[in-house]
């Protein structure tokens, strides 16, 4: 579990960025997991995951606030009583296009708004280490932090006034790198580039900690002990 305080709610948001953040209808989420969690845990693991992301961006004293781009109702009702907005995906063509959707949506409310768009499967995230993710990014026009493996991204930023242009999917932080955005590089922030797609970056997130909502799952009957935040 993660420490007393770090999730507490954040009552003043008066940060700059807000932050879009995409989810699947979790009928299709995380199908790479189905191995490690079966295929009932696995919607479930996926919901848990985008709960603990979305808490703890919404504890981040840098975000103002947080808007899920989802078709699915169950997410919408589930991420909105965080204190998410929720956003239909409009396009439904695919990522890239919801991401760019939820970021217009933002702007229309914001239109001065620092938007970035972050991964919903990052289930060990912690506010303080996204905090000095986003002061880094506020350098930049538009910047990105690859994921722990170094070819994919778990964020990109884009300062007010900037279009997004996400290109995420597969080898993204080289797409992003050729886009001219600015890569992150940032020591001690594993928890904003652990993102979750197989068996094994759940175990590597296990370790460094997750959020509440995953480890009540994981430690569902017939699964895996999980590694709790102390």
């Amino acid at each position: 579990m993660r420490k007393d305080g770090e999730l507490a709610t954040n009552t003043h948001p008066t940060g700059p960025w807000s932050l879009v953040v995409p989810l699947k209808p979790l009928v299709r989420a995380k199908s790479r997991l189905a191995r490690a969690a079966g295929p009932g845990l696995r919607p479930r693991l996926a919901l848990a995951f985008a709960q603990d992301t979305v808490a703890a961006a919404l504890a981040c004293p840098a975000v103002r606030d947080v808007a899920v781009v989802t078709d699915d109702p169950v997410a919408a009702l589930t991420l909105g009583a965080l204190g998410a907005r929720t956003v239909p995906d409009g396009p439904a063509a695919g990522l890239n296009a919801a991401l760019a959707h939820g970021a217009g949506a933002v702007r229309a409310r914001r239109p001065d708004a620092a938007v970035a768009a972050l991964n919903a499967d990052l289930p060990a995230l912690r506010p303080a280490e996204l905090s000095r993710v986003l002061e880094e990014a506020g350098k930049y026009p538009r910047a990105f932090l690859p994921d722990a493996a170094g070819i994919g991204t778990t964020l990109l930023s884009a300062a007010p006034g900037v279009e997004l242009r996400p290109a995420f999917g597969g080898a993204s932080r080289r797409r992003h790198l050729l886009s001219g955005a600015v890569e992150i590089l940032v020591d001690g922030v594993a928890s904003v580039r652990r993102d979750v797609d197989t068996g094994e970056d759940l175990e590597a997130a296990l370790a460094l900690g997750v959020g509440p909502r995953t480890a009540e799952h994981w430690t569902a009957p017939g699964t895996r002990p999980a590694g709790g935040r102390g």
